[in-house]
């Protein structure tokens, strides 16, 4: 994936937001930068929503600065610029898909044919569909086609895949690298790691409202010593959870997955307790495991 090192569109300078007590952002740096799908990882609750809320111009700014394409997030001429899709909706059940976009369109000075629009989400089959009557999926797809409507520069995608089956999920994944491919710029926000790992140039961690790190997926990757070490065995879970440098345990068919940072050690401890112990792998972690780690740490720390 070609790493992309663009000028910035969007930033979030030294920021600090409170609801009341809760400290949701503590000083966060964010770059967003043009030509690149930007990935914001994060557990729940770390200040996702919170930044790209903030970015969206639907907070306001309490402490530091927020600029989207030089100006404030919530300025007309910003709201011209750039798309959203978001979790939560208010649009109205009883349009059908062809007239919500129709809608959508007439807000921008030069969007998208609305034909285009719908090949983009595959709603071709459901123009006359009303909003109402479709499922979580179709309305996700729905949602993008909005968020696409005024062919912004700067695309922001709240978890564009829930719901989504595999097919529908490829194909949206193959319209955000077409955007990438057009010089178009995409803020994604999700949970699913394997997405962030496939679409994202860069990677930023957010974790208690601080920037814990940033790269490539591949960098982000490399900053932990954490490794997979799976096999098939009748040893359950609950027991790896007390073994050496336990990270994460799960199961993925017939075979036991444990994230740990002493491999060697782990895999000892396995065969002393199982001599049955079959289909032995030891691979370098993934995005997903070096995220477990990263906030792992992140929450040590702040202990």
């Amino acid at each position: 994936m070609q790493v992309v090192h663009g000028p910035i569109l969007a930033s979030l300078s030294s920021v600090t937001h409170r609801y009341g007590p809760v400290l949701a952002l503590d000083g966060l740096d964010l770059e967003v930068r043009r030509g690149e799908v930007l990935g914001v990882l994060g557990p729940n609750g770390a200040g996702k929503t919170t930044a790209i809320s903030l970015l969206l111009g639907s907070l306001h700014v309490q402490e530091g600065v927020v600029s989207v394409f030089g100006s404030a997030p919530g300025a007309a001429e910003v709201r011209v610029r750039r798309g959203a899709m978001l979790q939560i909706s208010g649009i109205s059940a009883n349009l059908t898909v062809r007239e919500h976009i129709e809608l959508f369109r007439a807000y921008y000075p030069a969007p998208l044919p609305a034909s285009r629009l719908m090949a983009m989400a595959g709603l071709e089959d459901l123009a006359r569909r009303r909003y109402g009557k479709l499922s979580g999926g179709q309305k996700q797809r729905v949602m993008f086609a909005l968020a696409l409507a005024g062919d912004p520069e700067l695309l922001f995608l709240d978890e564009p895949t829930t719901g989504l089956d595999v097919d529908a999920r490829h194909r949206l994944w193959s319209e955000i690298r077409a955007l990438r491919e057009s010089g178009r710029t995409t803020v994604l926000t999700t949970h699913n790691l394997d997405e962030a790992d496939a679409l994202a140039d860069r990677v930023v961690v957010v974790h208690n409202g601080r920037r814990i790190a940033q790269g490539t997926p591949a960098e982000i990757k490399s900053r932990t010593a954490g490794r997979l070490v799976r096999c098939v065995t009748r040893i359950g879970p609950e027991e790896v959870t007390r073994m050496p440098g336990f990270l994460k345990v799960g199961t993925r068919g017939q075979h036991l997955e444990v994230l740990t940072t002493r491999p060697e050690e782990l895999v000892r401890e396995l065969l002393g307790r199982d001599r049955g112990l079959a289909d032995l792998t030891v691979v370098s972690a993934g995005l997903e495991e070096a995220f477990l780690a990263l906030t792992r740490e992140g929450k040590e720390g702040a202990g």
